[in-house]
């Protein structure tokens, strides 16, 4: 009798176990995708990008590139690297760079969903054998009209901004050779290399869908007016297409993350 009890047992503890074993892999399973976020300026963080992405189910580890970078984008189902004030070589003054480098190539090479907002994407484009040029053209500032080219309208994010979409730009350094096989994807007048994809997921931006009408209330007033900029009419032509832009903007990061989602 009490060996038919301890089977029984033995048999609902292991039916008990399987049941455990099996809801762990569905947690698992259910856990939210991880995106390194690599943050190269203490001013230039991911802002409203960051939200989108948490509200579109995404799980986002925001590093800062001084403070030391993954070796490998090993368990990331994305990757998302933002600006800052530095050519994508610039060794001497970001020694992390060397690091941000590896994991582009890396992402790259896997065809990892990824975006490379001003600095990060002209960082994937001087990995991939393209070329960035310091200083170069004329600055764009503040809200500035994207276009997406056909190509562009057609792609699974950029299409968001299809036809067009005024998104803040502040950028003088700019792509100006695209990798081979590159695709360019969105142009403005002052720049032919706003979007890019290489491969199927791997895009750089030079502007910045981040950054909103008000941000630019923190830009240094001294030296847009060195440029002969007013701070005061760039945030009122911000604020002016602020609603469009925004909702445009939005609609990239989801899409964005959906590509992380699905890969």
């Amino acid at each position: 009798m009490s060996a038919g009890v301890d089977a029984a047992g033995g048999a609902a503890a292991g039916a008990g176990a399987c049941a455990a074993a099996s809801e762990g892999r569905a947690a698992a399973s259910a856990a939210p995708p991880r995106v390194l976020v690599v943050q190269n300026s203490p001013s230039s963080g991911p802002r409203r990008l960051a939200g989108w992405l948490e509200e579109a189910g995404l799980d986002l580890e925001v590093r800062h590139g001084a403070d030391g970078l993954p070796a490998s984008i090993a368990g990331y189902a994305g990757l998302v690297m933002l600006g800052g004030g530095f050519m994508p070589d610039d060794l001497a003054r970001a020694p992390w760079l060397a690091a941000e480098r590896a994991l582009a190539a890396e992402a790259i090479a896997a065809d990892l969903p990824t975006l490379g907002i001003c600095l990060g994407g002209q960082l994937l484009a001087d990995v991939a054998g393209g070329q960035v040029r310091a200083a170069h053209g004329m600055p764009e500032r503040g809200a500035t009209e994207i276009r997406a080219t056909d190509a562009g309208a057609a792609d699974a994010v950029i299409g968001a901004l299809a036809p067009a979409a005024h998104v803040i730009e502040n950028h003088q350094d700019m792509i100006t050779a695209l990798p081979a096989g590159a695709v360019l994807l969105a142009s403005s007048a002052a720049c032919e290399v706003q979007a890019f994809r290489l491969g199927r997921h791997v895009r750089g931006l030079q502007f910045h869908p981040e950054a909103g009408a008000e941000d630019l209330l923190r830009w240094d007033e001294a030296a847009l007016s060195a440029e002969g900029i007013s701070r005061d009419s760039l945030v009122d032509a911000a604020r002016a297409v602020e609603p469009d832009s925004a909702a445009r903007c939005a609609a990239l990061a989801a899409a964005f993350a959906a590509e992380v989602r699905a890969a």
